[in-house]
């Protein structure tokens, strides 16, 4: 088998379950060497527990490669700095991030508590920015010493939830839109110096999924990580230097390229508000038919 990712460097947040332990394990199996990073915390993320991710490195390690434990704060600044270091001064380079971690506080909007807002936008859309800006800064100044591109990867994590929408997840749903919407963002800005950014949209049973529906045998099979992480890997390859600027979803056996927010049909300008109506009832009911969400399963 060939190895997509042969000496590269990667890190991975919240790598100690469920996806992202499987992105560890993915990457290192076709060569990478992997910062396992995880605060060890409930799906709430209350609590630290390093022994998850030790376990995800004694894996690697017993597979003939090269891992370490990470347990910074993705949302912390000092942290996510750490993490960069620590890769740099370990393996004497970057070239992956997979932003991967995240919690759940589901709640009804009427319900949620600032609290439970607060605590899911930071290790979601924070927790994705400041890894990835380190990082970034890390590039910037690699490409200004050699004076050519770097070969560079960074890859979110987003959801159906933040892509389509779902009952109860307004925070967990923003903070994936946002994103969705820092990768596309992002790509454009670090693409000079080498640097791709993608998202990808996970369709997998984990912990973090399992109070979302019941699931018979058949679907956790169907659902089981080892079907999205290809795609990471894949992404995270030095081969993989013309994609960016994408969310793909990727998992129960399929993968598709979502095609994001796009300007639908419009109408001539029209000042007045009782004839606008049923024109914009209209073009709903259009777009409804012509884009298939009717009835759209979340998972």
């Amino acid at each position: 088998m060939a190895r997509l990712c042969e000496g590269r460097v990667a890190i991975v947040t919240g790598a100690a379950r469920g996806v992202g332990r499987e992105h560890a394990l993915g990457l290192a199996r076709h060569g990478a060497r992997v910062v396992v990073n995880d605060l060890g915390g409930a799906v709430d993320g209350t609590g630290t527990d390093k022994s998850p991710a030790q376990q995800v490195v004694e894996e690697i390690k017993a597979m003939g490669g090269e891992a370490v434990v990470n347990g910074d704060d993705v949302s912390s600044w000092n942290g996510a700095k750490n993490m960069i270091d620590q890769a740099v001064e370990t393996f004497g380079t970057l070239d992956v991030v997979v932003n991967n971690a995240g919690i759940l506080r589901d709640r009804m909007l009427v319900n949620m508590t600032e609290d439970e807002w607060d605590s899911v936008i930071q290790v979601h859309l924070k927790g994705t920015f400041a890894p990835s800006r380190h990082a970034a800064a890390y590039w910037r100044q690699k490409s200004k010493d050699t004076g050519e591109k770097v070969n560079a990867r960074i890859i979110n994590t987003s959801s159906t939830s933040g892509l389509y929408g779902n009952v109860g997840q307004t925070n967990y749903g923003a903070a994936k839109a946002g994103i969705a919407a820092f990768t596309i963002i992002a790509a454009r800005e670090l693409g000079r110096i080498g640097v791709t950014v993608n998202s990808i949209s996970p369709t997998a049973y984990t912990r973090m999924t399992d109070t979302l529906r019941e699931y018979t045998e058949e679907d956790i099979e169907r659902r089981d990580p080892r079907w999205v992480s290809p795609t990471i890997v894949y992404l995270s390859s030095a081969e993989a230097n013309d994609i960016t600027g994408r969310v793909i979803q990727a998992g129960n056996g399929r993968v598709a390229v979502c095609e994001g927010w796009r300007r639908g049909a419009e109408i001539d300008q029209i000042e007045d508000a009782e004839a606008i109506g049923p024109l914009i009832r209209e073009m709903i009911s259009n777009v409804r038919k012509n884009s298939g969400m009717d009835g759209l399963e979340l998972d």
